[in-house]
């Protein structure tokens, strides 16, 4: 009986640890959201069993020569002998180390967890690797390109576009402050990372933008890496004021303990902004179009909650949106089909910004 119970025991631990998680884990290659969205969700149980050493050396194998990792890799898939030898051949491919799609931090913190449960180096070593590529690719004015060290392209811009630079900055501020699972960082790492967040502070409040009254407002989702100024990434990703991408970039300010007064004015600067960029009076209406496809429209509305644009025009601050042909339109009715349900055109991320400020006015605005 008591072979049996230590038989089961890893299964016990896979199911219990994990509750419904694990047993919904989505082991297909192709679906690499699957895994930025689980990996953060595994309880402290999951890492001392098999299954999440199994993951563990899936990440191991796709990290890069760089200490980065690819993007769009789901690390919970079943890998036959031949996806092993390609990932190992992809090592060396640096050009494909990046921070887009929550890539190299969610292994990061992956890695630390279950060297936490483990105490094997290997994991330990992997995350020093891949914290020390996050240093690598910083520039010297603070901000992090959405690929390194890849040459060429928009990809080397500045990049909070899907709040790339925020995830790393979040990160870094975890181990320097020796945040669960990075108490086993050295404290040279961690000093490192420290004066790394501070750098990109500083680049965030350089790249704030400033209406033409000279007033603080928000942030492109892309900034050149040498001018700092708003600057395009894919044709309909053009320089603007971004509803989207600005709020993680708040958020990230608000949590900094004994704002500077720079620091204050630039949260205030923001959101003076989002109040006054709130679109009132419409919604979307779902529809089947003549294709029999699944699409939408803006209708009015009242007594709706406000929304957000994903994007704004740098002069008017009226929202804008943009086919592949990169012409703007003012109206997301007049651009086709795939672009217009391909893309998040409207938040209402806004909301969690307007409701913590509230929360962080009355501790800092005394």
């Amino acid at each position: 009986m008591k072979n049996v119970f230590f038989l089961l025991l890893p299964l016990f631990f896979f199911f219990e640890g994990t509750s419904a998680q694990d047993t919904s884990i989505d082991k297909s290659k192709d679906n690499y959201k699957s895994w930025v969205h689980c990996a953060p969700k595994f309880d402290d149980l999951f890492f001392k069993t098999q299954e999440a050493t199994r993951i563990g050396n899936n990440v191991l194998l796709y990290q890069q020569t760089t200490g980065g990792w690819p993007k769009n890799i789901n690390m919970t898939a079943e890998l036959t002998e031949k996806d092993k030898a390609n990932a190992i051949q992809q090592q060396s491919n640096i050009n494909l180390s990046t921070i887009d799609n929550n890539a190299t931090t969610t292994e990061i913190k992956y890695l630390a967890r279950l060297y936490q449960a483990t105490n094997l180096k290997t994991y330990k070593n992997a995350v020093i690797n891949g914290i020390n590529y996050l240093f690598k690719a910083q520039y010297n004015n603070g901000g992090w390109p959405q690929f390194y060290p890849r040459p060429v392209g928009y990809y080397i811009q500045i990049t909070y576009n899907d709040n790339a630079m925020v995830n790393v900055m979040k990160l870094l501020r975890d181990v320097y402050k020796k945040k669960s699972p990075y108490a086993f960082i050295p404290d040279s790492i961690c000093q490192k990372a420290k004066s790394s967040f501070d750098k990109g502070i500083e680049c965030i409040l350089n790249t704030q933008v400033r209406n033409k009254k000279g007033e603080l407002t928000v942030w492109c989702a892309q900034h050149d890496k040498n001018s700092l100024k708003p600057c395009k990434a894919r044709a309909y990703e053009l320089p603007s004021l971004s509803g989207q991408e600005s709020d993680g970039i708040v958020l990230l300010l608000m949590g900094i303990k004994h704002p500077s007064q720079r620091i204050t004015n630039a949260i205030k600067g923001a959101i003076k902004w989002y109040n006054e960029s709130e679109i009132k009076g419409l919604k979307k209406e779902f529809f089947t179009n003549s294709k029999g496809k699944r699409d939408f429209k803006m209708i009015p509305c009242d007594n709706c909650q406000p929304m957000w644009a994903r994007f704004y025009d740098l002069d008017t601050n009226r929202p804008f949106f943009c086919d592949r042909d990169g012409i703007k339109k003012d109206d997301i009715s007049q651009i086709g089909y795939e672009r217009r349900n391909g893309y998040k055109w409207y938040n209402k991320d806004g909301f969690t910004v307007l409701g913590k400020y509230k929360k962080w006015k009355e501790k800092n605005l005394k």
